[in-house]
């Protein structure tokens, strides 16, 4: 069959369970010129695939992977083979036996019914019918999902390649890749040692070997292959006479990070609690060699009775009835861990064709390869899919080293209980902006993301914080890292003048003859001004999904700096950048501080020769100035919703530009403030964050960003799809909780009339206002005053539709 580009060449590398779910979900779209390549023997080649124990719990924070899951058992479950069905939905149960743990799962259940999984919180009573053998004494409550259950993977694998295969694609097993053939910046073959296949699209489907292909290619795959023990019991008597696979729900008892399945009369048991076990993915044996050394397959590693001894009591403590079982057999089965627990997943811009799809569980697999299928035919997947981007570490974040610590506590936090701000323990500091040694003087309560050390407050201010009044008191959840120092830094800022660290935000250098073209095309505003404007714009997709936002300022005639969200910006607009404009990441570089609050004028002014009056500099303007000795790059914008500048710096002089600010505003009772005061300001403004509020799911207008987008312009990126886009169903809309002391977090589900109607985006309480503000995605024409209900660890706290923006709704403070 010939390549063309409706029925492209593709090789997928790995016939495990993501290799078989993507040639069939290729193959379903009319790519039929598929061949699959396995090193192992089919249908059970031996990587993770063949030794997993098939738990899938469809509920997780993150609703992309809550997606995944949830297209997984869809898809299992229609599937059978010789009539044994793919998916066996016995439910799951997951149990609390700390007050901790219980409030976890009310969480839980609220992310279920934000994310559109059933879920109940029940009684010990009801744990202990859905599952005899646990002693329900120790047990507070337990979360039952009963659409969860056991996934069959090699069976799931053996009819998506029957149904692949009959559609065109091949399955090639004994076939190890021993290289990947490439010519101008793309893939042209893999080669194997029983001969090259040409190819115009290869997929890494390897699993633990991900990194192994990736080297071949040149591409990186951060990701760490880590060993896992499970173990299986002898017969035992209370499962006696059983004939099913399995009759109880799964379980999990992550309070000892132990998880539990049945096999007939049998008990399959999985624990975390042991130390990570790294495996070297380049030193993983062959198929035949494991198999010539005793192991069941190359994922199946010795099984350590030194570090199951712990667990064995553990289980032994719930389960009275194991007291006088013995392990039968067990295991150390290698699966994968990233950096953040994630997949990794997108087509690589430095070798063009070559697309990842790795460390994917069984549970996401079906889902996965979906989104993989779509991204490969349609040029987009249909869910959101950023936190999987293969673009989303930093360089920071790729070194081996990293990789290694990080993944193996990816391990270690599996089961365990996970703030929304908690940071990574280690390695800390890897990156800290110029001004870090003044921010650790001032008593700066550093949190973590990209890498970056951020101040979330300063105990510096604690002394403003007497003068506040009384703040409403915090459940032990919501205190977490937070402090009523925040709430003084939002009154000081709102009141005085505040320096705020923007270093983290990335900025992009866009040069060249061509660049204005470029950006004009790539974004959704008019960019067409002179130099010194500053346009808030929207990266789209071609189907009008929201990639990004960005602030560009024009700087020169060819010279742009753009104010961006992540590393995927950057490679989205490499990706399309012609030969003449240059696009580079100056974020490392430079570094940023945000003058902010109505005494702001009064701070820089006098030290700079250029008048920062409202007339001579505008808002949403920028002007290359000096600060005292520093030359800057400033510009007139404002993520809290006051009067200031952001102003802009090489690093090496960046130390410089805060002294000189600091040592001027001492007697404007100028302070330094952290994130946790800016969210909360900008929120109150209604100012959205890209990732948390809208994402490439969520189009302008309902995102409520339509202002940034000028239809009557020429053509951009996503004009085309958003002139067909009908009324809008659903809408971000602001909403004030009804009861000054109570808060809640983002993802939190939204009752409308009693019903789940939407979930919480991001949320802070809002000082200015008195009040927790909360942004949530609702169906369109909910009426300022509608009264809804968003859930909190359990309880339903009533808030009210609310117009926007809530604070400054003429914009006054920020245009004077």
């Amino acid at each position: 069959m010939s390549s063309t580009p409706e029925n492209p060449r593709v090789v997928v590398i790995g016939a495990g369970i993501v290799g078989c779910s993507l040639a069939d979900e290729l193959t379903a779209r009319g790519w039929t010129d598929i061949t699959v390549l396995e090193q192992g023997p089919l249908p059970a080649p031996g990587g993770s695939t063949s030794h997993a124990p098939g738990l899938v719990f469809q509920t997780n924070a993150s609703k992309t992977l809550t997606a995944l899951a949830r297209y997984t058992v869809e898809k299992f479950t229609s599937l059978d083979v010789d009539g044994v069905s793919c998916f066996h939905q016995v439910g799951g149960l997951e149990l609390a036996t700390t007050p901790e743990r219980l409030a976890e799962l009310h969480r839980r259940a609220g992310y279920a019914a934000s994310w559109g999984v059933r879920g109940e919180i029940v009684s010990p009573a009801r744990c202990k019918e859905l599952w005899p053998m646990i002693d329900e004494s120790l047990v507070l409550g337990g979360l039952h999902t009963p659409d969860d259950g056991l996934a069959r993977a090699l069976l799931a694998s053996r009819a998506q390649m029957a149904r692949a295969s009959a559609r065109g694609a091949r399955f090639l097993d004994r076939h190890t890749v021993t290289g990947i053939e490439r010519e101008d910046g793309r893939v042209t073959g893999v080669v194997t040692d029983r001969g090259t296949f040409p190819a115009d699209q290869v997929v890494s489907a390897a699993g633990f070997w991900g990194p192994v292909i990736g080297r071949m290619a040149g591409v990186d795959v951060p990701l760490q292959p880590l060993a896992h023990q499970y173990a299986r019991t002898g017969p035992l008597p209370e499962l006696s006479g059983a004939t099913a696979e399995a009759s109880k729900p799964i379980l999990r008892f992550q309070d000892r990070d132990l998880y539990f399945r049945e096999h007939t009369d049998r008990i399959g048991i999985g624990s975390y609690a042991h130390r990570p076990l790294p495996v070297d993915p380049f030193a993983v044996l062959p198929y035949d060699e494991a198999r010539a050394r005793s192991m069941d397959m190359p994922s199946s590693y010795p099984f350590t009775e030194e570090d199951w001894a712990p667990s064995w009591a553990d289980c032994r403590q719930l389960m009275p009835a194991l007291r006088d079982a013995e392990i039968e057999a067990g295991f150390n089965g290698v699966f994968s861990f990233t950096p953040d627990g994630m997949p990794v997943l997108g087509e690589s811009r430095l070798l063009r064709g070559f697309w990842l799809a790795e460390a994917v569980w069984v549970t996401h697999s079906a889902g996965v390869a979906k989104a993989v299928a779509e991204w490969m035919v349609d040029g987009r997947p249909s869910i959101d899919l950023h936190e999987c981007d293969l673009t989303r570490f930093e360089e920071a974040q790729r070194s081996p080293s990293y990789v290694l610590e990080r993944g193996a506590q990816q391990f270690v936090e599996v089961y365990d209980v996970i703030h929304p701000l908690q940071p990574v323990e280690r390695p800390r500091p890897l990156r800290v902006s110029p001004f870090h040694a003044r921010q650790q003087q001032l008593g700066a309560y550093f949190l973590e993301g990209g890498g970056w050390e951020r101040p979330h407050w300063y105990e510096a201010n604690a002394p403003l914080v007497d003068a506040l009044g009384p703040l409403p008191a915090r459940d032990a959840w919501s205190a977490r890292h937070w402090s009523p120092v925040a709430a003084a830094e939002a009154k000081a800022t709102r009141e005085g003048v505040a320096l705020y660290d923007m270093t983290p935000l990335r900025r992009l250098e866009v040069t060249g003859p061509g660049s204005l073209d470029f950006l004009d095309r790539m974004t959704s505003n008019n960019l067409r001004k002179k130099p010194g404007a500053v346009t808030y714009s929207l990266l789209l997709d071609a189907s009008g999904g929201i990639r990004s936002d960005l602030t560009v300022a024009r700087l020169a005639p060819d010279r742009f700096q753009v104010g961006a969200n992540s590393p995927a910006d950057l490679d989205w607009l490499l990706r399309h950048a012609p030969a003449d404009v240059h696009v580079r990441d100056i974020t490392s570089g430079t570094c940023c501080v945000g003058v902010w609050g109505p005494l702001a004028r009064d701070l820089v002014q006098p030290l700079t020769p250029d008048d920062f009056s409202h007339e001579a500099f505008g808002y949403f303007r920028a002007k290359e100035t000096y600060i005292g000795h520093v030359p800057v790059t400033a510009m007139r914008l404002s993520y809290v919703g006051e009067l200031g500048w952001e102003l802009y710096t090489t690093a090496d002089l960046g130390l410089r530009l805060w002294d000189t600010l600091w040592e001027a505003g001492r007697e404007l009772g100028v302070i330094a403030a952290g994130r946790s005061a800016l969210n909360s300001l900008r929120l109150e403004k209604g100012y959205r964050a890209w990732g948390v509020d809208m994402t490439d799911e969520h189009d302008p207008f309902e995102a409520g960003v339509g202002f940034a987008v000028r239809m009557d312009r020429d053509d951009f990126v996503g004009k085309a799809a958003l002139a067909g886009k009908g009324e809008a169903t659903r809408r971000l809309t602001p909403l004030l909780l009804d009861d000054p002391a109570a808060v809640v977090l983002g993802k939190e589900p939204v009752y409308v009339d009693g019903l789940p109607a939407g979930y919480v985006t991001s949320a802070s309480y809002g000082y200015t206002l008195g009040r927790c503000v909360a942004y949530a995605w609702l169906p369109a024409g909910l009426p300022t005053g509608t009264g809804v209900h968003i859930e909190y660890v359990g309880e339903k706290v009533p808030a009210t539709v609310a117009d926007e923006p809530l604070f400054d709704p003429k914009m006054t403070r920020i245009r004077r």
